[in-house]
């Protein structure tokens, strides 16, 4: 599952277990994450003292209510808390924007962790993910997505000057390099893909500890998303991020790209969702939006959900 990144709690921001990613200067990340759980604690809470499971037209029952809760993963740049301590990332910023225009003024974050993200949307722990969660097959399974709002291709963090040459998951299994990356990541697949043992993978808690691991010498290479890799090398006089590229799924190259998930019977929410995406990416204004959080042209994307989950 951008830069300086600030205070994630933990994703593309593609993760296995349900997206992706780092970090700069804020409030201690244990408070952070405490003060996040809370609140996620209190939206759990929250949904179920409302008894009942809402049912019928979600859009309806939302413009009725006035108020949206989104899951996010306290993930830069996706969703997180800030320095000031105030919810924000790329798609808190779009959904504000977009549930707006559909008629629902108050967006109300609800954080947890990545892996939580479904089954919190599933028990109404909240009624969107806004976690710039990567569509893939085994998602569009349990929910549907809106279509992306961003592409995104990987990148690994290693040791200035890159002594060992990584620039693929092919070239990390050849060289025998002790390779790293986050809980849940769509990375772990890549590298199992490409001959890596998957009990060889040290899991680290997100892309800032990636980084530490790294500059200290316990891995060789932490793989992440281009995106963040770039954001969390920033400020590094040890560590730099390579190149993108993109990861060989099958044989063939691959694109992942990070949506709004919904609920399976909320069709009509996510359908209106998508016609406000659309006209934003035709006006440009996307990219407005998602550029203030380390966004460049090459992550703006064409790509559906449909292809996607295919």
């Amino acid at each position: 599952m951008a830069p300086p990144l600030s205070n994630p709690i933990k994703t593309a921001s593609g993760r296995t277990d349900g997206g992706r990613p780092g970090r700069a200067p804020g409030p201690p990340r244990r408070a952070v994450l405490a003060s996040a759980a809370a609140i996620g604690a209190v939206g759990a809470l929250g949904a179920a003292g409302c008894s009942r499971v809402p049912t019928g037209d979600t859009l309806a029952r939302l413009k009725s209510q006035g108020t949206v809760r989104l899951g996010i993963a306290g993930e830069a740049p996706y969703g997180y808390i800030n320095d000031k301590g105030d919810f924000t990332g790329e798609a808190v910023e779009l959904a504000k924007i977009i549930f707006k225009r559909l008629g629902v003024g108050d967006v109300q974050p609800v954080a947890t962790d990545f892996s939580s993200l479904i089954p919190g949307l599933k028990t109404q722990q909240f009624d969107v993910v806004s976690a710039g969660m990567y569509i893939n097959k085994e998602r569009c399974q349990q929910v549907i997505f809106s279509d992306p709002e961003y592409q995104m291709l990987d990148s690994f963090i290693v040791r200035k000057g890159n002594p060992m040459g990584l620039h693929s998951y092919a070239d990390v299994v050849k060289k025998k390099a002790k390779f790293g990356t986050g809980t849940g990541y769509a990375e772990i697949a890549y590298a199992v893909d490409a001959g890596y043992k998957e009990s060889d993978i040290v899991i680290l808690q997100d892309p800032v500890a990636g980084l530490n691991a790294v500059e200290a010498g316990r891995i060789d290479v932490f793989g992440g998303t281009a995106l963040t890799t770039r954001g969390v090398v920033k400020k590094s006089r040890k560590a730099e991020a390579t190149d993108p590229f993109a990861p060989i799924v099958d044989g063939k190259k691959h694109v992942d790209g990070g949506g709004f998930t919904f609920r399976p019977s909320d069709t009509k929410l996510r359908d209106a969702f998508n016609v406000e995406i659309h006209k934003m990416k035709k006006s440009g204004e996307l990219f407005r939006v998602l550029k203030r959080f380390g966004f460049t042209k090459a992550e703006m994307t064409t790509l559906t959900a449909k292809e996607l989950c295919r």
